[in-house]
């Protein structure tokens, strides 16, 4: 694809629990949608977890990944110091999670770039107040979704309902991606062609296990996702 080309989307990266390496994926996917010559944003809504600057390490990692420099409330609307469910987080800081406030966020994000890639919070499921859960949120959003599954022992039974729930909310899997998050996986191949046969969404790539790298991004096959097909 050449630098002239324009494209406007946005997907939502979800998991099929926590530390299944989301924001690394993420990463990776800024940087190869900008291999391909498109501009890209990675947004985080929501956040929980700050160091001494008052920085959480997800959305920096993702600001450095991106295109732009976006206005940080626009990347990350809702951040919570302690490291801890978002719900209790929002709770005691008394400043509930607005899906509204975050889907006037992306729609400004994307004034600014071709690209949006929505990185969630925890697993697809996580609570964001007594009423509503991320789930919620990529509902609300309506964007495509992309799961990332965490390579290690149980995943299986994880991406399966995660992938169960996304179709109950009547959302478009558009593909998954596999995280070598243990590298020392038994039978890593075996359960990753068990995925590719149940789950009924393109595999996009398999993240060799490590720090970020030129390898993690290059893994990636984003034409298989809408928006990214080779013009005929």
């Amino acid at each position: 694809m050449t630098s002239h080309q324009t494209m406007q989307t946005a997907f939502f990266i979800t998991g099929t629990d926590t530390d299944v390496g989301k924001t690394h994926v993420t990463c990776a996917l800024l940087r190869a949608t900008q291999r391909l010559g498109f501009s890209a944003i990675g947004m985080k809504p929501i956040a929980a977890g700050v160091d001494a600057d008052g920085r959480n390490g997800d959305v920096a990692r993702l600001l450095a990944a991106s295109s732009v420099q976006p206005p940080l409330e626009w990347v990350n609307p809702f951040l919570y110091a302690p490291a801890i469910a978002p719900h209790i987080a929002a709770l005691e800081a008394d400043r509930p999670i607005d899906l509204k406030v975050i889907q006037q966020a992306l729609e400004m994000l994307q004034t600014l770039a071709d690209v949006i890639w929505v990185e969630g919070v925890g697993g697809f499921r996580v609570p964001l107040d007594e009423e509503h859960d991320t789930a919620d949120l990529a509902e609300r959003l309506g964007l495509p979704v992309i799961l990332v599954v965490g390579m290690r022992l149980g995943c299986l039974n994880h991406a399966l309902l995660t992938a169960e729930a996304i179709t109950y909310r009547n959302l478009h899997l558009a593909g998954w991606i596999a995280n070598r998050i243990d590298p020392a996986m038994g039978r890593f191949v075996a359960n990753l062609a068990c995925l590719q046969n149940r789950l009924e969404a393109p595999l996009v790539g398999v993240v060799p296990y490590g720090e970020m790298s030129d390898s993690a991004s290059a893994a990636l096959r984003l034409s298989v996702l809408p928006g990214f097909a080779p013009a005929i």
